[in-house]
């Protein structure tokens, strides 16, 4: 059997290879030997204990350095550190090029890193939270009307080509909506009118009867419902009657995708949904506002007879001389826009309902509100147009 070769045993360092270092004559730390891991050797206790004698910035002699690692390179750094002033390194010396490239990447990675201080959080002032809180909902807003104006112009269009083809409308749909939106609202509608004759009459009878005016209350209760009260306590109970109505029963089919389904068939919405309401309502509502004005004048001529001991006679002829048959149709004029903005806005809110129920009960309450407010600011706007043309 041949015999094997022992392996040898790796050599020992010499010691006069181990690194080194000592203050020499001129004040200088003189650095030698091998700077590795395997030449530190027990030269890294005097390191560290290793200080200026003066306190100032100690210059380092390094060109007797015979190697150089990472480990070696990091003792190197740490000692010119300490030896240095004002987190500034001591000024190092001779140190060869190829040597000073590695203590520089290792002097990279022990420099202290700047600490990045954290945004406070500051709480917006009031006029900023406003600011914002303002343009979101104002960007909410100009949105919703571009889409308002596309819905309506949608409509129009629809509107147009069916009276150019009458044969495409829905008679049916239109009798059943004129019956629901008018027919049946007949009561409230009376009621309320009466009610508002009735308070009007009596509100004014305090004031005519200081001055034995009582037969003016003609006029005042005549006036007054002909050409504002009437038309506009009309539009607001369709508005909460037949407006959430509208905008619950296209919510509804949005919500169960029944329009959806509408249009994969090749159906137009609008022109089986929104036509036949409009035509309707277009219809109804000048001739519940007729009602209104009837109900409305019984109600003040009751309230004459009462307190102001004006009889329906007295009351009846100077009714005719005070309300001009202008008067009248100007109340009765509004009727129509009335109509067309509460259904106009009940099915837009209608259209765009997403989601599930909550959603339908979110945009019906939107419609009342929305087509409420637009009947005020019309009929305001009717008003001022009135005053400017002296009618």
């Amino acid at each position: 059997m041949a015999p094997r070769d022992v392996p040898k045993p790796a050599p020992q360092q010499s010691l006069s290879d181990a690194a080194a270092c000592q203050l020499d004559s001129e004040g200088r730390l003189q650095l030698s030997g091998r700077w590795t891991a395997l030449g530190l050797g027990d030269v890294m206790t005097p390191l560290s204990q290793q200080a200026s004698p003066s306190g100032q910035p100690l210059q380092v002699e390094a060109s007797q350095i015979l190697a150089l690692d990472t480990v070696g390179a990091w003792a190197l750094q740490k000692l010119l550190l300490r030896l240095g002033a004002q987190d500034a390194p001591a000024p190092l010396i001779g140190l060869p090029t190829g040597f000073a490239r590695l203590l520089s990447e290792v002097a990279d990675q022990l420099a202290p890193q700047p600490q990045i201080k954290p945004i406070a959080a500051t709480v917006p002032k009031r006029v900023e939270a406003l600011g914002r809180y303002v343009s979101q909902h104002l960007a909410g807003l100009l949105d919703q009307a571009h889409q308002m104006l596309s819905f309506i112009g949608e409509c129009t269009q629809v509107l147009l080509q069916s009276v150019a083809h009458p044969g495409r409308w829905r008679w049916r749909a239109c009798l059943f909506n004129l019956r629901s939106a008018g027919f049946d609202a007949l009561p409230i509608v009376g009621l309320l009118s009466f009610l508002l004759g009735l308070v009007v009459a009596y509100q004014g009878a305090s004031q005519l009867r200081q001055y034995g005016a009582n037969i003016f209350v003609a006029d005042l209760v005549g006036l007054s419902m002909l050409r504002e009260f009437a038309p506009l306590i009309t539009a607001i109970i369709v508005a909460g009657r037949s407006g959430s109505a509208y905008t619950a029963q296209i919510g509804t089919m949005a919500v169960t995708e029944e329009i959806d389904a509408m249009r994969t068939l090749g159906l137009v919405p609008i022109e089986l949904l929104v036509l036949p309401k409009l035509i309707a309502l277009l219809i109804a509502l000048p001739l519940l506002t007729v009602f209104a004005d009837v109900l409305g004048v019984m109600g003040g001529m009751l309230m004459a007879t009462v307190q102001l001991e004006v009889s329906v006679t007295e009351f009846a002829e100077r009714f005719v001389k005070a309300v001009s048959v202008t008067s009248y149709l100007l109340g009765l004029g509004k009727a129509p826009v009335f109509a067309a903005i509460i259904v106009v806005v009940g099915c837009f809110q209608g259209f765009q309902t997403r989601g599930g129920a909550d959603s339908v009960g979110q945009h019906t309450t939107r419609s009342v509100v929305q087509s409420i407010f637009a009947v005020i600011v019309a009929d305001a706007l009717f008003s001022v147009a009135f005053s400017a043309l002296d009618l």
